[in-house]
């Protein structure tokens, strides 16, 4: 891990004022507030020089980074911290060339090896400080933990990892774009250890966020780094099988597929399918069937690519849906369509041989597919979905007389009777049409 994976122009240019600022080190002497040693030593590095700087941790650097975390540990001064936290960026990384950061892992133990001396050093000042009021000090806190947290060799501990990941979820959400991009970042980083993804997966508020961003038009590279995240996080059994269903990630995974440019993206998202169909088929099968998977990998199967992995990828999915899907009837579609909670104007629906042959296939499965279509009417807020479930009711007990004791007993009757009077004109119409026949009565009983 290196410090400069998770970078951002507004910390890069707060950094660069705040150590040209004058600390008043010695009247936190003259307070009582730090020891005449400590002061000695920060009179050492404090707007010394790149060189001078270096030279003194490649000598002393276990030295300065408990000096360090002692000092973010007893001093409270906004500008005091920030100062020290970018002493302590510094230290992990090799600034003295303008030309290349160099990055020194081997750095890493100086901070971590802090608790030796103080079980509460190197987390508890950094995690107290998440919680600050001042931007820069809360996000140079938030990069430098996630550069130790993700190098750490065993296990994070949840007391250190939770509050750590509950900043991160306010940030993914946070208007300014400086704040998600970091937030992005952080979780790119610590993503590949297991007990992180289990943790951010348990976290429901920050892959909302992250699926959010997606919502929202992010640009190619955010695009692609929210992407890299889901593709980490679905190598997790439990979030293969259940991000679809909490989520609904892939329809819209397919739609910024289909509106990028840039072939990282593509990849990254081609790989978090493989995944999905990997590890929890069933699951995610349904809706990818809705939203056209297979002929969008069939197109990209056709087209050019630079990276050999995303043409495996895509060869993988191509062949995986064209083997599942080849042999499905029309109701394995309407099946898939139903599960996925999407909802359209496919011909299915308005096909009365279909409703004829496969109505009450609905009373399956202790009325699965029935029960599902009334929780759309309940739960949907698209007035597609409600129209086109306000239709196949209509359909199901035109076809299946008995359906309407089934339905009034289901609560669906109620639920299709106040959508006559929903505010779209189609979802109306369609509630009308179904609930006349739901009161009507068969000639054959007259």
């Amino acid at each position: 891990m290196s410090i400069t994976l998770v970078s951002n122009s507004y910390l890069d240019e707060n950094s660069a004022k705040i150590r040209a600022k004058p600390v008043p080190w010695e009247g936190y002497q003259r307070a009582g507030l730090i020891t005449s040693e400590e002061l000695s030593l920060m009179k050492k590095v404090d707007r010394q020089s790149k060189a001078k700087v270096e030279t003194l941790l490649t000598s002393d650097g276990p030295t300065y980074a408990a000096l360090y975390l002692r000092l973010l540990k007893k001093l409270q001064r906004v500008d005091t911290q920030s100062c020290i936290l970018v002493l302590i960026a510094d230290a992990l990384t090799d600034r003295t060339t303008l030309l290349l950061l160099l990055d020194h892992e081997e750095r890493i133990p100086w901070f971590t090896n802090a608790s030796q001396s103080d079980p509460e050093l190197p987390y508890g000042p950094l995690l107290r400080i998440l919680d600050s009021q001042d931007d820069f000090v809360q996000l140079k806190a938030t990069q430098i933990l996630t550069v130790l947290l993700s190098s750490e060799k065993s296990p994070i501990q949840p007391q250190q990892l939770h509050p750590f990941l509950n900043t991160l979820a306010l940030l993914v959400v946070n208007p300014s774009p400086h704040k998600r991009d970091i937030a992005v970042q952080c979780l790119e980083a610590i993503l590949s250890r297991p007990e992180c993804r289990r943790a951010v997966w348990a976290n429901a508020s920050l892959v909302g966020g992250l699926v959010d961003i997606l919502r929202h038009n992010p640009t190619p590279q955010m695009s692609y780094q929210v992407g890299f995240c889901l593709w980490l996080l679905t190598f997790e059994q439990e979030v293969a099988e259940q991000i679809q269903k909490r989520f609904d990630i892939i329809p819209l995974l397919v739609d910024v597929a289909q509106g990028a440019a840039k072939e990282k993206v593509i990849r990254v998202i081609v790989a978090t399918f493989r995944n999905l169909v990997s590890k929890a088929p069933q699951a995610n099968l349904p809706a990818m069937l809705v939203a056209q998977l297979l002929p969008f990998a069939k197109n990209l199967s056709g087209r050019k690519w630079t990276d050999e992995d995303i043409v495996e990828d895509i060869q993988f999915l191509r062949d995986e849906l064209s083997a599942r899907f080849e042999s499905l009837t029309t109701y394995d579609e309407y099946r898939s369509e139903l599960l996925s909670g999407h909802l359209s104007w496919s011909p299915v629906h308005e096909s009365d041989l279909f409703w004829k042959e496969n109505a009450t296939k609905l009373n399956d499965k202790d009325y699965e597919l029935l029960k599902i279509l009334i929780r759309l009417l309940s739960e949907s807020n698209d007035p597609t979905v409600l129209a086109v479930a306000s239709h196949d009711i209509g359909q199901y007990v035109k076809h299946y007389e008995r359906g309407k004791k089934i339905l009034t007993d289901l609560g669906g009757k109620t639920r299709v009777m106040e959508l006559m009077s929903h505010p779209n004109p189609d979802v109306r119409y369609q509630a009308l049409i179904s609930v006349q026949r739901l009161v009507s009565h068969p000639w054959a009983a007259v």
